[in-house]
């Protein structure tokens, strides 16, 4: 039986909860050794007030549990209330090259963070590495440039920004989702190129950034031409290319297994298909039996805690009457405001 009693061990799965409060079913899963982190959605989101205290209630039952949410600007920001509007990503990139000025990427990174561990949040799954402008029906903005070495700059300053604030860095979606139209939340993506275009093109901020990042995110893509399972489920991707080749030593999520890009097999089938190719966490959103379905397969087989997710915890500690009329941070929601955005 696998127990969790040290601080430094992690379950592998990352699940989400149903409301803004807990329930007694949330409780005993949070309290499962197996489960290492949750993921906050708007449906979870009332105030301030509220995400925080939903925070330490989780965390008075369990200590070594990550907190994450996708909170990465423009129309990916889950909590809107007391929280400063990110701009996007694109919007951020557009202001810097037009202005010679990097210094909102950093100051974007550094807000988003300071805000989010203020109300207990450990991780947000971000920034976007993707390359793209117009090509993706689910990236499109999201991206800072269809220009990859432009991304990596972008990219690098908003993980500085993250870093000095102490929260660690996630890229996303490994080896990159710009290239196809379809939206992998409802379709099963396949993107025909080369793997020589993608090391000239879509790879490079992962290759440029890697010993920035803490964590990468892997997309449920497929790849025909490379390799013939999806990106998730793939030890070539996984551990041949992000591991030997670009040598990345972080932390490896799978994408949702609950989305359509993860096929249509059952969740013990996927869980255990990531694991092999090399995630070291999986994630299982917005469905409770499935996430259920992972526990039970996970205790019947045994599988290991890891200690590699504590890496994830943030550096520092942040409490928002330290926010609130910190100059630093009027100055940034001035410039986000001048910017703009639609979220």
């Amino acid at each position: 039986m696998v127990e969790s009693n040290s601080k430094d061990l992690f379950g592998r799965l990352m699940l989400s909860i149903e409301g803004t409060s807990l329930s007694n079913e949330d409780k005993a899963l949070i309290s499962n050794p197996h489960v290492g982190g949750i993921i906050f959605f708007s449906k979870n989101f009332i105030s301030r007030n509220q995400i925080s205290d939903l925070c330490n209630e989780i965390k008075s039952i369990k200590k070594n549990i990550i907190l994450a949410v996708d909170h990465e600007g423009g129309r990916v920001q889950r909590f809107k209330d007391g929280f400063t509007k990110i701009s996007s990503m694109q919007s951020l990139g557009d202001f810097s090259i037009k202005n010679s000025n990097y210094d909102i990427c950093n100051d974007a990174g550094w807000l988003m963070s300071s805000e989010l561990m203020a109300a207990g949040i450990d991780i947000s799954f971000a920034p976007v590495l993707d390359i793209d402008r117009d090509t993706s029906s689910i990236i499109g903005n999201r991206a800072f440039s269809d220009n990859p070495r432009i991304v990596s700059k972008l990219a690098s300053n908003f993980i500085d920004g993250m870093n000095e604030a102490g929260m660690k860095a996630t890229g996303k979606h490994f080896p990159g989702h710009g290239g196809v139209f379809e939206d992998s939340h409802l379709l099963e993506p396949v993107d025909n190129r080369s793997y020589t275009d993608l090391l000239e093109k879509d790879l490079i901020p992962f290759v440029d950034l890697k010993n920035k990042l803490s964590g990468i995110m892997s997309a449920h893509i497929t790849f025909p031409n490379i390799d013939k399972y999806c990106v998730g489920y793939s030890s070539f991707w996984l551990k041949k290319i992000l591991r030997e080749e670009i040598n990345f030593e972080g932390i490896i999520f799978s994408d949702d297994l609950s989305m359509k890009g993860a096929g249509e097999e059952n969740f013990e089938i996927k869980a255990q298909k990531s694991l092999d190719a090399g995630c070291d966490m999986i994630l299982v959103c917005n469905n409770i039996s499935g996430a259920s379905e992972v526990i039970k397969y996970f205790e019947k087989k045994d599988i290991s805690l890891t200690k590699s997710i504590s890496k994830l915890k943030p550096s520092k500690k942040i409490q928002w009457t330290n926010l609130e009329d910190d100059q630093r941070r009027l100055k940034v929601q001035a410039t986000l405001k001048q910017i703009g955005d639609e979220r």
